[in-house]
């Protein structure tokens, strides 16, 4: 019976020194997953109550910065910048700033200019960097992308110098030209050829600024607050009569035709100025005693049905590398030639924004001395095709529908 009752206590001696140790055990468990690890220092947690928050909703690139320089937080815009490669800020300026904030706790900006990855052409990504004390131990980095910025600048201020160049040019003749006339005051002949001349500079110089006024327009006014349903035979007809005196003067024939009894929806006066600018072109830069198509027509495209007006001369046509920038403002293809016609260079400028104002396009097909076709695509108005057709409306001629190039 002692050996039993031995043995029975050993056992429950046993039992309470296991049940000991795994509570033990289980406690150090506990403590170790609570306590902080390497990897969890580099969470959201180690943030300020609300940053994190803060942080997603703002613009701007977001750079979290620790007191080794690694990275805590960062926005998805970040990365994007590659700003944050590998858990580390690698913008080397930038670094170097956060560093300096995090010693004397003052607040720096700075503007740089960033090689851009992946395009392989060495353009430069212009930002403005900030940096800020977050709290005792962390840093926060701010960038701002000022490349589309810049570059809006960049198109004002060129916009700006050509318009000085350009007004320059015709104000700067007629002061020559009326000096000249004073000089010739006692020889007639010599005055009416002066004044002729003066009367082309004044003309070129009214053209330019109301072309400028137009463009100013197109590219502030809202075309949906003016639109009505617009007859495509309307806008022709007013754009064949607004270049049949310079037409005639060269002996080209004009000519509409395609499908009739179309209708655009959009503003009248800005889609008659687009047009009449395309079928000017047009004259303008054909040989004498060559023909000018206008033909419109309905297309069926994805987004919904538009209507095509193309214009087709047998000019001199146009070459590949000017195709890509003849819509820019003041852009000419042969300066010399538009001067002599009297071409501003913003023409075709005024037609690609009305085009994209009201939902279209303008394109071009051209080809070294065989000629040019634009051609404008505007959403169609199919709400009036049904409705009763206006008695009263000018009429235009319709001539065999001219042919157009591919």
């Amino acid at each position: 019976m002692n050996v039993d009752a031995a043995l029975a206590a050993a056992a429950a001696l046993a039992g309470l020194c296991t049940g000991v140790i795994a509570m033990l055990a289980f406690r150090w468990s506990e403590r170790d997953q609570a306590r902080p690890t390497r990897s969890s220092l580099h969470t959201d947690a180690v943030l300020p109550p609300g940053v994190d928050t803060v942080l997603s909703v703002l613009r701007s690139s977001a750079v979290v910065l620790d007191e080794a320089d690694a990275v805590v937080k960062a926005s998805s815009a970040a990365y994007a910048l590659g700003l944050v490669r590998g858990g580390k800020l690698s913008v080397e300026p930038m670094l170097q700033m956060a560093r300096d904030t995090r010693r004397d706790g003052e607040i720096r900006q700075v503007e740089l200019d960033l090689p851009r990855r992946g395009t392989g052409r060495g353009e430069a990504l212009a930002v403005s960097a900030r940096v800020a004390p977050l709290g005792s131990r962390l840093v926060l980095l701010l960038v701002e992308d000022l490349t589309e910025a810049r570059r809006i600048e960049a198109v004002r201020r060129d916009f700006v110098a050509n318009v000085s160049h350009e007004l320059k040019t015709p104000v700067g003749a007629l002061s020559l030209l009326s000096e000249a006339v004073m000089d010739a005051a006692e020889d007639p002949e010599a005055v009416n050829r002066f004044a002729g001349r003066m009367q082309i500079e004044a003309t070129r110089l009214t053209n330019l600024v109301q072309e400028l006024i137009d463009l100013s327009r197109v590219q502030n006014d809202d075309p949906l607050e003016d639109s009505e349903p617009v007859r495509v035979d309307e806008l022709v007809a007013e754009a064949i009569d607004r270049c049949r005196h310079q037409a005639g003067t060269k002996q080209i024939t004009m000519a509409s035709g395609g499908t009739a009894d179309l209708h655009v929806w959009g503003n009248r006066g800005q889609l008659a100025a687009a047009l009449g600018n395309l079928v000017e072109n047009a004259v303008n830069y054909s040989p004498a005693r060559t023909r000018v198509g206008i033909a419109a027509r309905h297309i069926t495209a994805p987004g919904g049905d538009l209507i095509e007006i193309a214009v087709t001369d047998q000019g001199i046509g146009i070459s590949e590398k000017d195709r890509e920038r003849i819509f820019e403002r003041f852009y000419r293809v042969d300066p010399a030639r538009s001067r002599a016609t009297g071409g501003t260079g913003l023409g075709l400028a005024i037609v690609k924004h009305v085009a994209a104002s009201h939902g279209g396009e303008v394109t071009v097909w051209s080809a070294e001395g065989q000629g040019s076709t634009f051609t404008l695509r505007l959403p169609e108005a199919g709400a009036v095709r049904d409705r009763d057709r206006n008695p009263h409306h000018p009429v235009v001629e319709h001539l065999p529908a001219p042919e157009v190039l591919p």
